[in-house]
């Protein structure tokens, strides 16, 4: 399946029973929200809001608020095909194909790669209508205020597109983006995001300004892939197009000189100026609680162009699970092949939606000597945004990472606080309320593996108890008979 654009993907869910058209009247403000909270804590559908008080266009929300409606925005039935597919990718990155079948394979994994590129078009849908000056008018658009204390109307799932000023090169990532007024909003580039670094590069050269696009809308993959955490000089539209085999068609702007996907739904064009900041917060965020107010980048809106019926895509977050952990659980997912390229010790992760990202990661290895779960974590801590984990939890290669009761138990069972624990010290999340000094403190390591006498005991590690295999399988085939 390949989704050329949202409505198509709406449709698909709506034949599925996977997506609720709502007609009643309701508010942009909490309303909509407080549905939305129900709907994704009790696997619900997407929804669709139809009559938007104040507004003529509709609203669509947890689009991916279930790992079954994720993979299908990635165009599978399951997201471990996509996982299967980056393996395959890196297959290729690692040396020369042997033998005819294997070279025939490649051959054509590579052609398929180069069909993947974007590709650039002239008319596009998400231009249709142009407006700009006095036209431009945020107030049209049904942004939604989601919590009680909010600052005000946020966008919460936009692409916001720009270039690094030294190369050149793409970033498109998902910042919230405050509504100031009719024509600018704040931009949340936290320092660690790739955003923030092309801003802080615009600042040092002198630029008078930083070009900025924001798409709303688009194929379901393109969207998503602007929360993926990719390295910084990966083009997620291409990657975009690799997970879809099929390439993301994109259009220039009209005011900046910038590319957006030609299928979205709603595109803002404009700009930030280095070293102009406003108050922006606080926000109910994927933490659980109101990220608090701070200073970030204006964005100044020089046109805003639609599609003639526009939909509003949007997403709420807030206490886990929302939304946001089953867009991150695909993107864990996907990603675990290139952190075992890297580490090839490593067997499983797992970041559960109580740790929202960055609180905690759960990773079993294979253990090949001691001091082998200290040397993962501290590579974990130099990998990208990896490096604002606070808390790794270390175990062997047999334990699900997946089963938090077995996690917890190991846990217990398996460290001596004094030896197993360690502390170090490095930057974490914006958003991280904990911590005495904004964007830097400790983190926690554990290693709850089993130790060897290697590691400085004086007595072996006791045995598990596990039943044995016989006695389960004479169990298993005389279960009918015991009338249980």
């Amino acid at each position: 399946m390949n989704f050329k654009n949202l409505r198509e993907f709406i449709n698909f869910l709506e034949d599925r029973g996977e997506l609720k058209r709502i007609k009643t009247l309701v508010s942009r403000d909490l309303e909509i929200t407080e549905i939305t909270d129900r709907m994704v804590k009790s696997g619900g559908p997407a929804l669709f809001f139809e009559n938007v008080e104040g507004c003529n266009i509709p609203v669509v929300i947890n689009l991916y608020g279930t790992h079954q409606r994720v993979a299908w925005a990635l165009g599978v039935e399951d997201v471990e095909e996509v996982v299967a597919r980056v393996r395959k990718l890196i297959g290729l990155a690692q040396g020369p194909p042997v033998g005819l079948m294997d070279k025939l394979r490649t051959i054509r994994d590579l052609a398929s790669l180069a069909k993947s590129q974007p590709k650039l078009i002239r008319n596009a849908p998400c231009q249709e209508i142009i407006l700009t000056g006095d036209d431009i008018n945020l107030d049209r658009f049904p942004i939604l205020k989601c919590w009680p204390s909010d600052a005000g109307r946020f966008i919460t799932l936009p692409l916001v597109i720009s270039k690094d000023p030294d190369t050149g090169r793409r970033n498109i990532g998902t910042y919230r983006m405050q509504v100031y007024d009719s024509k600018t909003t704040g931009m949340h580039w936290q320092s660690h995001k790739v955003g923030a670094r092309h801003y802080r590069t615009s600042e040092e050269a002198g630029l008078d300004r930083l070009e900025v696009a924001v798409a709303l809308g688009g194929d379901p993959t393109t969207m998503w892939s602007g929360s993926m955490p990719l390295p910084p000089d990966l083009d997620e539209i291409v990657v975009s197009g690799i997970i879809r085999e099929n390439p993301v068609e994109i259009v220039k702007c009209k005011t900046v000189d910038l590319e957006v996907p030609a299928n979205a739904e709603i595109i803002m064009e404009g700009y930030v100026i280095p070293g102009e900041v406003r108050a922006e917060g606080p926000f109910g965020d994927h933490t659980g609680y109101y990220s608090l107010t701070d200073s970030y980048p204006i964005f100044h809106i020089t046109a805003i162009t639609h599609r003639p019926d526009p939909i509003y895509p949007t997403t709420m977050v807030g206490r886990p699970p929302t939304e946001d952990f089953f867009i991150g659980k695909a993107s864990e997912r996907i990603m675990l092949p290139a952190l075992q390229l890297t580490l090839p010790e490593v067997v499983d992760m797992n970041m559960p939606a109580e740790g929202i990202f960055t609180n905690y990661v759960l990773v079993s290895i294979k253990k090949e000597y001691p001091g082998h779960a200290q040397k993962v974590m501290y590579a974990l801590w130099g990998m990208g945004q990896m490096s604002l984990v606070k808390g790794i939890v270390i175990l062997d290669h047999h334990v699900n990472v997946h089963n938090l009761s077995e996690v917890a138990w190991r846990l217990g069972a398996n460290i001596d606080p004094k030896r197993d624990v360690l502390f170090v010290d490095g930057p974490v999340d914006d958003l991280d309320h904990a911590i005495s000094t904004p964007r830097f403190g400790s983190k926690i390591g554990i290693d709850a593996t089993a130790k060897g006498m290697d590691e400085g005991r004086s007595r072996e590690w006791p045995e598990e108890i596990i039943m044995d295999d016989e006695i389960k399988n004479l169990v298993d085939l005389k279960w009918p008979e015991y009338g249980l």
